[in-house]
């Protein structure tokens, strides 16, 4: 009977061979498996949130365009927080106004690195701010190429207006928010790619 469960081998006992080589094979195979499925729901992740924050950002700007711009702002919270359509040419938050195609070119740039490390990517807090980097990024990117004055000098459509600070949008928010979760990932040490580096 042990010569039969030798030869036939049963789950508890290694391979048939019972050389004990395939078996390791087996299960190294088996963990490796989900890496892959995995990798690709990060990326799903990333593009998710990408898209929902560009359609956020989209939507809000048609529709202050459609119906904010051109009139009196609207207070939200007193005169501590109001809703004013502006063109802003600049950076975020109206910086550097006499750059605007520099700032179309880092946008760009920013959308093809995020592209290429999205491949390496296995970690869901990267996913997710990566993805609001993108999706902010492609937001105001749209504002400078599809709006006056002309092809990656469009001015972006900005219309948040805390007291006492610069009037932003939702793609301004996505980007400092994807920012500051990288600034927090890194100071952890969680890499992209899901490994924790140790001091």
């Amino acid at each position: 009977m042990a010569e039969a469960e030798r030869i036939i081998g049963t789950p508890d006992t290694p391979d048939a061979a019972g050389d004990g080589q395939e078996r390791p094979d087996a299960e190294q195979e088996q963990k490796q498996a989900p890496e892959r499925p995995r990798g690709k729901r990060r990326v799903a992740v990333l593009f998710a949130v990408a898209l929902f924050a560009y359609l956020l950002d989209l939507g809000s700007k048609m529709l202050v365009v459609a119906k904010l711009e051109h009139h009196e702002p609207i207070e939200i919270i007193g005169d501590w927080l109001r809703f004013a359509a502006i063109r802003n040419a600049g950076a975020a938050f109206g910086f550097g106004e006499a750059f605007t195609i520099i700032f179309t070119v880092i946008a760009a740039a920013v959308i093809v690195v995020i592209a290429r490390l999205a491949r390496k990517l296995h970690s869901l807090p990267w996913a997710i701010a990566l993805g609001l980097l993108l999706g902010g990024a492609l937001g105001n990117l749209t504002d400078r190429i599809f709006r006056a004055p002309g092809v990656f000098e469009g001015a972006v459509v900005d219309f948040i207006a805390p007291k006492h600070f610069a009037v932003f949008n939702l793609a301004d928010s996505a980007i400092v928010c994807g920012g500051i979760l990288i600034v927090i990932l890194s100071f952890r040490g969680l890499d992209p790619d899901g490994t924790v580096q140790k001091d």
